[in-house]
């Protein structure tokens, strides 16, 4: 049934008309002969019978509609070319029946209402367009708004391979939760930490260069570069933290403090944050030369996590103990405390994208990943990943983020904030994913397990200032399995 028809502005059959089945009982009476109070002005027509118009109205604003379901799972080439024409044809659909406003470029599962919200039931109808009025006399069979999603360009799917495209053997690469061994520096140079010796590996040349050895006695715990990619800081298991020049391999520092191995180090310009077994944390700064300038306490158990956020305002720690602080650096005492996970809190990583933005993971009895806003002091969202979650990264070039996990799956997984929903789930370790570092491009990321190898993968698309991510490709081009020594 056309309600439009009836609401466009067009009454009735009028009376005494041929067409009207009610001329008998009307008479010879004539709109003519009403008087001139009882007759109605053409800008105000409205119909006997109160049917509701739905021209204007955005249906997915007002019903509120869920999204598709996911499509599924493309293993051949044809299957993913019927997927395609589906996915067209669904924003087709939403065209022609809820409308496109600015929706065009957007791919089914991400369109959005952008009109205001309307009443959804109106008893008079909106004037038409130009556009509606010639309508009637298009070729095409679909409306204008139709043919600009038809005509606009669609970008190309992105794909993930569920292969690493580069493997390193990392022998001696210990299998324990509490240790950070890999780091990844703005230079392009990764620093692992294996057995007693650092070891660094150039992403340009594929050169490996041993930077120390700490000697029978020692090892190495966790290892974090410089933000200028010049300086590493090494933490051993005898509560020490050296300071080595990587260009000379030379070190240039070695601070005392803690009493017990240093597993998390975290710098913010000429500030160098340490965690400890001991519980404690060592503000210190290099300038100076005492060994630290401040001395954080607060957790019970080992310290495993620590992260600046990117304006070196706010210095997030985790525990063993299963709490998660946030520091200021002018105090001693936590800025914030969080006590909602239920097991050791490693993984944590602030947003590049929104400022105060901080995710957070626990270990086997909590398997969360959870986001806070430290500006407000209250927590966001919460999602059980159904494993434990060692290390998490936030993307530089787009509002994703990485999580690698433990028990019981060793498996990658790609997250789009902050819908989190799954874009890519990557496998191949034998052991928990324990380490993770990102390179300095922001597309390849680098993870490291107990199975003693380390292992590359293409993830995120490259900086948008430098176009396509095609065109600004990782730095890491080589193919194969070598030997990180």
């Amino acid at each position: 049934m056309e309600t439009e028809t009836v609401l466009g502005g067009s009454a009735p059959a009028e009376p005494g008309s041929s067409s009207d089945p009610r001329r008998e009982a009307w008479g010879s009476t004539s709109d003519a002969r009403l008087p001139t109070s009882a007759r109605k002005s053409p800008s105000s027509a409205y119909s006997d019978r109160f049917i509701p118009s739905r021209r204007g109205v955005n249906l997915q604003d007002s019903f509120a509609l869920l999204p598709d379901s996911q499509p599924k799972k493309r293993d051949a080439p044809q299957e993913g070319a019927k997927e395609d024409n589906l996915d067209t044809y669904t924003m087709l659909l939403r065209s022609e029946f809820l409308g496109s406003e600015s929706n065009g470029a957007r791919r089914a599962d991400e369109l959005a209402p952008t009109s205001p919200q309307r009443n959804l039931f109106r008893y008079r109808a909106l004037p038409s367009s130009r556009a509606d009025e010639n309508a009637a006399y298009a070729l095409s069979p679909v409306g204008s708004d139709s043919q600009r999603v038809l005509c606009s360009p669609r970008k190309a799917p992105r794909k993930i391979s569920t292969v690493p495209y580069k493997v390193l053997d990392a022998p001696a690469l210990q299998d324990d939760f509490y240790l950070n061994l890999v780091d990844w520096s703005s230079l392009n140079v990764l620093a692992v930490g294996l057995g007693t010796c650092v070891y660094l590996w150039s992403a340009c040349t594929s050169k490996v260069t041993k930077l120390c050895d700490l000697g029978p006695e020692d090892s190495v715990t966790s290892v974090n570069w410089t933000q200028r990619g010049t300086h590493l800081a090494v933490g051993t298991s005898v509560g020490e933290v050296q300071i080595w020049d990587a260009a000379k391999c030379q070190t240039t520092r070695t601070m005392s403090g803690h009493q017990a191995r240093v597993g998390t180090l975290c710098w913010s310009g000429h500030m160098l944050s340490s965690g400890s077994r001991d519980r404690l944390i060592l503000q210190r700064d290099v300038r100076v030369a005492d060994h630290f300038t401040s001395k954080l306490s607060g957790h019970k158990q080992e310290v495993c996590g620590l992260k600046w956020s990117f304006d070196g305002q706010q210095l997030a720690s985790g525990g063993n103990d299963n709490k998660l602080y946030v520091w200021s650096p002018h105090s001693t005492s936590p800025l914030l405390r969080f006590n909602e996970h239920t097991a050791a809190v490693k993984a944590i990583s602030w947003s590049p994208h929104q400022n105060g933005l901080l995710a957070s993971g626990g270990g086997t009895a909590d398997r969360c990943i959870r986001f806070w806003n430290t500006q407000t002091a209250s927590p966001l969202n919460s999602i059980d990943t159904g494993s434990q979650v060692c290390n998490l990264c936030w993307s530089k070039n787009i509002n994703e983020l990485v999580s690698t996990h433990g028990y019981s799956q060793n498996q990658i997984v790609v997250w789009r904030y902050s819908s989190m929903s799954k874009v890519a789930t990557l496998t191949g370790h034998t052991l928990r994913v324990l380490y993770l570092a990102m390179s300095p491009d922001g597309q390849t990321i680098v993870t490291g397990a107990g199975d003693e190898t380390l292992r590359f993968w293409n993830v995120f698309p490259g900086p948008k200032t430098k176009g396509d991510a095609s065109d600004s490709s990782s730095m890491l081009d080589f193919q194969g399995r070598t030997s990180i020594r």
